[in-house]
């Protein structure tokens, strides 16, 4: 075999070994952070669903909480204006921010649906219950298309 060949063989196989190595020693501390990361944005985001769920019930909520539905997504709250009251003045989305978080695409939609007029109500009977039947409600359970 050819000298030169071996040294090149040789020469491979140290390069690899040290590759190896260095590999072997920062994986570990990328995965750490990795998943370090990743824990602290789960935990950052359960504060969050934590704190919105609360929102209602702090001193700056202007609404009455028991008005106030959570949805979540896509918007926090329909908050349903004076209904406890007996007196339902108006229909709010009310998006929850904290810090300069803005307000997505997504969940400007519902307000700009209902804005434009783009808004219904439906009614979706279950089962075959003959009060139901009475009442209008469908005999037959409705298939619902996705």
């Amino acid at each position: 075999m050819d000298p030169s060949l071996s040294s090149l063989a040789v020469g491979i196989a140290i390069g690899a070994i040290v590759a190896l190595l260095c590999v072997a020693m920062l994986a570990p501390r990328f995965t750490r952070a990795t998943r370090k990361s990743a824990v602290d944005q789960s935990r950052a985001v359960m504060r969050g669903q934590m704190y919105e769920q609360m929102v209602p019930y702090l001193p700056e909520f202007e609404f009455n909480p028991k008005d106030a539905q959570f949805l979540g997504r896509p918007v926090d709250f329909v908050v349903f204006d004076g209904l406890d009251e007996g007196d339902l003045r108006r229909i709010v989305f009310v998006e929850v921010k904290t810090g300069t978080s803005k307000l997505t695409n997504r969940e400007l939609r519902p307000s700009r649906a209902a804005r434009e007029g783009r808004s219904s109500r439906r009614s979706c009977g279950m089962g075959t219950d003959s009060r139901r039947r009475r009442s209008g409600w469908p005999a037959r359970p409705m298939k619902l298309s996705r």
